[in-house]
């Protein structure tokens, strides 16, 4: 794994993050310490990333559901007791 300098990678920083992302992972370093690694994040699929009505039909919203508990609302919030 390769060692780069952290003046360096500030100046070369969109080559070198497009070469993480093909998976070759880097090691920044300052005054010839590391710091730290950069590597490729694991990104889900475009299928894996699909999430809108996957719990279709696992549960219902009753129809009260925009005035539940207004009364205990309105006696904390309303300044009725």
């Amino acid at each position: 794994m390769t060692t780069i300098n952290i003046h360096k990678a500030k100046t070369h920083l969109s080559r070198l993050v497009d070469d993480a992302a093909k998976g070759k992972s880097f090691i920044i370093a300052k005054a010839g310490k590391p710091m730290v690694k950069v590597t490729a994040l694991e990104a889900p699929s475009a299928k894996q990333a699909r999430r809108l009505g996957f719990l279709l039909g696992q549960f219902l919203i009753p129809d009260d559901f925009n005035s539940m508990g207004s009364d205990e609302i309105e006696r904390l919030f309303g300044g009725r007791r």
